[in-house]
């Protein structure tokens, strides 16, 4: 996880959560758990862009190792996996409302 740290906390944060993806994964995934089919239809809706099934492995399997999300997996076959925020990742929550607060600002520029 040391290779996410900055010394700047704005940087430490961005390589956290600054791809492309990963900010639209925790918004998908604040206050609900996901399986991975629903995310990845969550998300390539609202980005008029498909999301791979190998990116979004990648993004999820970053959150996890970053402890901003948590994956569960049940014993059924076949295998089903869940995904949720940790109260880490949970945190970000603010972050995401400046974010889109933010947005709706510069669009009615």
């Amino acid at each position: 996880m040391k290779k996410y740290h900055s010394p700047c906390p704005v940087e430490t944060t961005l390589n956290l959560i600054g791809n492309k993806w990963k900010i639209l994964i925790i918004r998908d995934l604040l206050g609900s758990t996901k399986r991975f089919g629903e995310l990845k239809k969550s998300i390539s809706a609202t980005k008029n862009q498909t999301i791979s099934q190998a990116v979004l492995t990648q993004n999820l399997r970053e959150l996890e190792e970053t402890k901003l999300l948590k994956r569960k997996v049940y014993a059924e076959v076949p295998p089903r996996v869940e995904y949720a925020l940790t109260p880490l990742g949970e945190s970000l929550s603010g972050v995401l409302e400046s974010l889109a607060t933010w947005g709706q600002h510069y669009k009615q520029l």
